[in-house]
């Protein structure tokens, strides 16, 4: 485009896409245009997707968008106005307020609207939408009217599971309001999650405090006596209480302006677009949601800000066109990690899917891959989606590895796969490439992700590819040889070790008050359970106490498992496998009263299955009455000291294991940590105990106990070194005290020992000098720290039993009486739930040998 007087441009809609295209079309020089933008909001262009973060802290200023863009003098903003009318032949618009707007291209970016259930009664007062920032505010003003006068919390109801009910759920609950997620569908997110990925979803909203209804059609809304919401109906014949509803039940295109001037309008909905984005009209475009692509509408603003890139490009001459629509999402709900991307449901013929569950974490991940296994397609991460980061780039690429490395648990080791290419997608909201992201470091300067941000827009809308924006920074930093930050997250700056530091010189108590000091913004799902482990080694209370519980995991939430069947396992504390007669006698009647299956684990202990939430504090008072306490098989904490008969029994035993793992257990017990820690303690060099699998080994010798670090299993397993030999028991104790303590202080989130001792500076010679030699002079203080650590230990079952106001977090769960939910099917085998047969899914299975992952074609 090269036009000699400027080229006058209108924006029919001020939201983010209309924000994302005046930005793009600026950017690029000094471009001969003039651009009017016309919003109908008496608001500046604000951050929808953010929109949730107003129950959390985020005030209406917080979300607006960079206004800098309407300061140029090519640009007007015109608030509080609505085009109501388009004379195509004339080329000119006509406002609300009587203007006639001239115009040689015109861009539609007027969205979409909230709809509703169209039902009687959902027009009642006490029912919302979940669309702009007047909803949002509206729903606050009437949850806090409506507690006052009723004096007490409020039911609420949010009618559709989609990614924004889930988030409405997290705001009604953020409001203190007993949040129900009603879905029409058999499950939740059914637009990006198969059957399985649904029910593990249900089950972790479940655990946080939100009830879920699925296969539940509302029929009519029900009004009380001064005529507000008061109750559901449902097709059944069933009701349900509701103080205030939340409609989340999809948008519908803003399209009646493009109908009315004639435009081509789909049968469903939207303006009708090319892969230009141009309309039947060639001087009027259309991008965001109410633009319609090859027949749909997709509501989400990664694919708006896709098209304004595109018709940006176009009106300055050059060539673009959209790629089609990218439906990756993220559920923004603390404690619930969801992800979605590429294929998730396998539609590609003969795409296999590689599948891994973990019932113990509540972990549900499935990668969908060509016939072949080698081009991945696209999946789904619920429980744990750390991966998506790394995997929603190489959709459409080849692995270059095994896909379970992607699936299985994090073990401190960066998946395998190589180098991101330049054309892979990282920052799917503002489409911007690896390639982008290293040329702003080797072309533009930027220094550090920040910069990098803000000179590419990756990670600046739903800031879910952070991390991997991060990462790619960082290794072209490196090669340039420059520092790279370790920031934790985008809310602190400081790295993990620092802020440990940090928190501690100053002696801080809260999250609140340590981000409001270090940090900025309300924090995010890598902060909070950093700080919570922080907090939990240097203020050591109860995982439930204050607003510390509200950064907790899930498992962490309710000191307890979750299992695949929406129940939980309970395990308590045996050090170093002893049990007592009597003990395996309670054990026994406790999971024969509550009918729960028993299996001996991996580390020398009892897990019980199958509990239901309100079950859980009845388990626990039988079991501390027996004189059992948790094994903190829930948390970043200890887990179990494994242990040979050692000496006591054993003929080869040369000192006594059994002894030793009893003392470590009882004096690590509690620990939380940055990642899980497991040791094991041999009698002989026989290793019955595999003790050098371990986060710290220890084998007995004729000359004392050698010490091992820095072990672990799992899918990338790593022999412990040995760090010390011939140890006392004191000394092996004092040398375990101090590793556990410096490895704690210094390692970054969810970094297990094994890569902190591989990355260690100085290697193994200069840990031994830290932890041994006193090198750096802290011993004395790590010392220290482990006494206030064992002094200070609770079993927090019994804590819990003690404090009615932690035994209310169960008690919303109660089902009627003692009644076992109907919907948990058992049979008598082993007493557990019967897997879906491939029959049943409608598909082949193939079992990996030694993993829980299964191949589906």
């Amino acid at each position: 485009m090269n036009h000699a007087v400027p080229h006058e441009i209108l924006v029919v809609g001020a939201g983010m896409v209309a924000h994302r295209f005046v930005e793009s079309l600026l950017s690029r020089g000094g471009t001969p245009v003039r651009v009017t933008v016309v919003g109908d909001e008496d608001r500046a262009p604000y951050d929808r997707v953010g929109l949730t973060g107003y129950f959390s802290g985020a005030t209406a200023e917080d979300l607006t968008l960079d206004l800098t863009v309407f300061d140029d003098d090519r640009v007007r903003l015109l608030r509080n106005d609505r085009v109501l009318r388009i004379d195509r032949s004339a080329r000119t618009v006509t406002t609300r307020s009587r203007r006639t707007l001239d115009y040689d291209t015109l861009v539609l970016a007027t969205g979409s609207y909230a709809a509703r259930v169209v039902v009687d009664g959902a027009d009642l007062p006490g029912c919302f939408v979940y669309r702009t920032l007047d909803d949002v505010e509206s729903l606050r003003a009437f949850v806090q009217r409506r507690s006052q006068m009723l004096g007490r919390p409020l039911r609420g109801a949010v009618i559709g599971g989609g990614l924004l009910g889930l988030e409405a759920a997290g705001a009604l609950q953020d409001m203190d309001v007993d949040a129900t997620v009603v879905q029409y569908s058999d499950r939740l997110m059914s637009a990006q999650l198969d059957p399985a990925g649904g029910g593990m979803l249900k089950r972790l909203l479940e655990a946080r405090g939100i009830a879920v209804r699925t296969d539940a059609r509302t029929t009519r809304l029900d009004p009380d006596e001064s005529g507000a919401v008061t109750a559901l109906e449902f097709q059944d014949g069933s009701f349900q209480r509701a103080d205030v509803v939340v409609f989340t039940v999809g948008v519908r295109p803003r399209d009646e302006l493009a109908r009315n001037a004639g435009l081509d309008v789909h049968p469903r909905g939207g303006v009708i677009i090319d892969e230009r984005c141009s309309t039947s009209d060639p001087c009027i475009l259309a991008i965001g949601e109410v633009a319609n692509y090859d027949g749909r509408c997709v509501g989400l603003v990664a694919p708006g800000f896709a098209m304004a890139e595109v018709v940006a490009t176009r009106l300055l001459g050059g060539d673009a066109s959209f790629p089609g629509y990218d439906e990756s999402a993220k559920l923004k709900l603390s404690g619930v990690d969801v992800a979605s991307f590429g294929d998730a449901m396998a539609l590609t013929p003969n795409a296999l899917d590689v599948v891994y569950t973990d019932p113990v974490a509540g972990v549900y991940k499935k990668l969908v891959l060509s016939d072949d296994a080698q081009i991945l397609l696209g999946g789904i991460l619920v429980g744990d989606a750390s991966a998506y980061g790394a995997l929603r780039p190489l959709v459409g690429t080849r692995l270059g590895t095994d896909p379970a490395a992607y699936l299985l648990p994090e073990g401190g080791v960066e998946a395998p796969g190589g180098e991101l290419p330049d054309d892979a997608v990282v920052c799917s909201c503002s489409n911007v490439t690896a390639g982008r992201i290293r040329s702003a470091v080797h072309d533009e300067g930027c220094t550090d992700a920040a910069a990098v941000k803000g000179c590419t827009r990756a990670g600046a809308t739903c800031g879910s590819c952070v991390l991997m924006v991060k990462k790619v920074a960082g290794k072209e930093l490196t090669k340039l040889g420059q520092t790279v930050s370790h920031a934790l997250c985008e809310h602190f700056e400081m790295s993990r070790r620092q802020l440990f530091d940090a928190v501690r010189v100053a002696e801080m108590t809260t999250f609140s008050a340590i981000i409001d000091r270090f940090g900025k913004g309300r924090g995010c799902d890598i902060c909070k359970p950093a700080i919570a482990s922080i907090l939990s080694v240097l203020v050591g209370t109860h995982v439930l106490e204050g607003e510390n519980a509200t950064l907790q995991d899930t498992n962490d939430h309710v000191m307890a498992n979750m299992q695949k069947d929406g129940t939980y396992s309970v395990v308590p504390r045996m050090p170093g496998g002893e049990v007592t007669p009597d003990g395996l006698l309670a054990i026994g009647q406790v999971a024969k009263d509550f009918a729960l299956y028993t299996k001996i684990t991996g580390g020398q202990r009892i897990d019980m299955f199958g509990a239901r939430l309100e079950q859980l504090p009845l388990i626990w008072a039988r079991l501390v009455e027996a004189g059992f306490e948790s094994g903190h098989a829930y948390g970043k904490s200890l887990r179990t000291v494994k242990s040979c008969v050692g000496s006591t029994w054993c003929r080869f035993g040369v000192l006594d294991a059994v002894g030793m793992a009893v003392k470590l257990e009882l004096r690590y017990r509690g620990l939380r940590a940055p990642h899980k820690l497991k040791l094991g303690v041999s009698g002989c060099a026989r290793e019955c105990a595999e003790a050098r699998s371990k986060d710290v080994g220890v084998i007995a010798t004729e000359n004392g106990w050698n010490m091992y670090v820095g072990g672990n299993g799992g899918f990338s397993p790593r022999h412990a070194e040995l760090l010390a030999s011939g140890l006392d028991d004191a000394g092996l104790i004092r040398a375990i005290d101090r590793f556990f303590m410096y490895y704690i202080r210094t390692a970054d989130r969810l970094q297990r020992t094994a890569p902190w001792c591989v990355e260690f500076e100085g290697g193994l010679d200069g840990l031994r000098a830290v932890i041994l030699d006193d090198s750096l002079g802290i011993c004395a203080d790590l010392d220290a720290a482990m006494r206030t650590h064992v002094e200070r230990y609770e079993d927090e079952w019994a804590a819990t039993l003690r404090d009615p106001e932690k035994l209310r977090r169960f008690e919303s769960f109660v089902n009627a009486a003692d009644t076992p939910d109907p919907s948990l099917a058992y049979v008598a085998e082993r007493g557990q739930i019967r897997p879906a047969t491939a029959e049943e899914r409608g598909d082949r299975s193939v079992l990996i040998a030694g993993t829980a992952l299964e191949v589906r074609r």
